[in-house]
């Protein structure tokens, strides 16, 4: 099935919050761009029925109706988000949902039908957290589409100029998401920026003629990939950096001049599980513009 005929689009979870709002915002104008519907969710997560809790084990209707009431609050100030911020003929086809059940498997459910799953960074109740929250690493983990984590700030900050940030090693497991960034650059007429880095070895004491060879040799495999897409996309030019450093601090450090990164979810040499660890979970909770992580059907 082709991304344009899936049924849910992009699907924005949302809980009212302000990182809510701005993935949002994100999401609308992510949906605008590619032409395809909005679909807004939220779930309403089952309460506990401990006796501890509620006389009786049963929970009282009211407390349900309030949650109830808080999902739909929630939906609707996401879709005056959307009438407000998109106006005319442009504005994609808006859909709303309301599930009950676990919020992340409820949106991974969702991924299956979805070309992207969009959230923010943390939760409603996990504002205080620095880390990345339990909705967004879940879905990390296990969603059957791309993800975008949206913070609140920083996603309309950048320059409409800036290019998309695409983290690459050059194997045939991150083409998905080279794909996935020279389409995002192409809706946005920006270019490419491949930042490909090597942590394999201590390479700090080689002289600059040695580290130029070294990276005149690692280049040309992957030049040779970008340069395929690059044939797809002849409008979209790539700019292709190789560094020495660990790989979470130099995507952080790139990312200050780009509108989007874009990951994928597995790889080999530095990005080795880059998103079954400590390396993603520091590049989506610190970087301050969109990301997208390219996870597989």
């Amino acid at each position: 099935m082709a991304d344009s005929d899936l049924p849910h689009g992009i699907v924005v979870g949302v809980d009212g919050s302000s990182w809510s709002r701005a993935a949002v915002r994100w999401a609308m104008a992510e949906a605008t761009l590619r032409g395809v519907d909005l679909t807004i969710a939220h779930v309403v997560t089952p309460l506990s029925a401990s006796t501890l809790l509620w006389p009786g084990g049963r929970i009282p209707e009211e407390v349900l109706e309030v949650q109830d009431n808080d999902a739909r609050t929630a939906i609707a100030d996401a879709i005056k988000i959307v009438q407000e911020d998109v106006t005319g003929t442009s504005r994609p086809q808006v859909r709303s949902e309301m599930l009950y059940g676990g919020v992340v498997p409820s949106l991974t459910g969702f991924s299956r039908s979805a070309e992207l799953i969009v959230v923010g960074p943390r939760g409603r109740n996990e504002q205080h957290r620095r880390l990345l929250g339990s909705v967004a690493s879940g879905l990390l983990h296990h969603a059957r589409c791309p993800v975008a984590i949206v913070h609140a700030t920083g996603a309309a900050r950048v320059s409409g100029r800036s290019p998309v940030l695409l983290g690459t090693d050059g194997s045939p497991a991150s083409e998905f998401a080279t794909e996935i960034a020279f389409r995002e650059a192409a809706l946005r007429g920006v270019d490419v920026v491949a930042l490909h880095v090597l942590v394999d070895a201590d390479m700090s004491g080689l002289f600059a003629a040695e580290w130029s060879a070294l990276q005149a040799v690692v280049q040309k495999p992957i030049a040779e990939r970008l340069g395929a897409w690059e044939e797809r996309y002849p409008e979209t030019s790539v700019n292709l950096e190789i560094e020495f450093d660990r790989p979470a601090d130099a995507l952080i450090a790139a990312s200050e001049g780009a509108q989007l990164v874009v990951l994928g979810s597995r790889g080999r040499g530095g990005f080795t599980g880059m998103l079954l660890g400590s390396v993603s979970s520091a590049v989506a909770q610190e970087v301050r513009v969109p990301i997208i992580v390219a996870r597989p059907r």
